[in-house]
């Protein structure tokens, strides 16, 4: 399994105002409009705050991976993207989040959603791609590294 065959590149978004947790995720999401027009997007918004609502998704290192599972899906969607100014998140670490990987996928595939969840964890621990994904040129850039993972 390998994250790019998840990527949409018009859902790598590279430069996210946003500046608190709700207005991230509806701005990561905003892109589902075009892309999955038959997402409810308010119901989407609805579970991921709900999910945060457990406990942050903010694992540290400026890392952010919200998730949450929808019945609407037949597939995984994976939303990418980057704050250069950091939104607070209520990390575990309490620092800014810069870097936000967001997962929605079908009730069905829970297996399938947790190697997903690993993997992204798992690349964003190293901290030379971490640094190559906030000095990547754009949303041709992200998407040229992420093709590499």
């Amino acid at each position: 399994m390998q994250l790019k065959d998840y990527l949409d590149k018009d859902l790598i978004l590279p430069d996210l105002a946003s500046q608190n947790k709700s207005s991230v995720l509806q701005e990561l999401l905003f892109p589902l409009g075009g892309t999955h027009p038959e997402l409810d997007l308010v119901k989407a918004h609805t579970i991921l705050m709900e999910r945060e609502n457990l406990g942050s998704t903010g694992i540290g290192d400026g890392v952010a991976i919200p998730h949450g599972k929808m019945d609407a899906l037949s597939d995984i969607v994976l939303i990418v993207g980057r704050s250069l100014a950091g939104v607070e998140f209520a990390a575990l670490d309490k620092s800014a989040c810069h870097i936000f990987f967001l997962v929605l996928a079908p009730e069905q595939v829970a297996g399938l959603h947790l190697r997903i969840l690993a993997q992204i964890s798992k690349i964003l621990k190293d901290p030379s791609f971490r640094q190559s994904f906030m000095q990547s040129n754009g949303q041709g850039g992200l998407w040229k590294l992420l093709q590499s993972v």
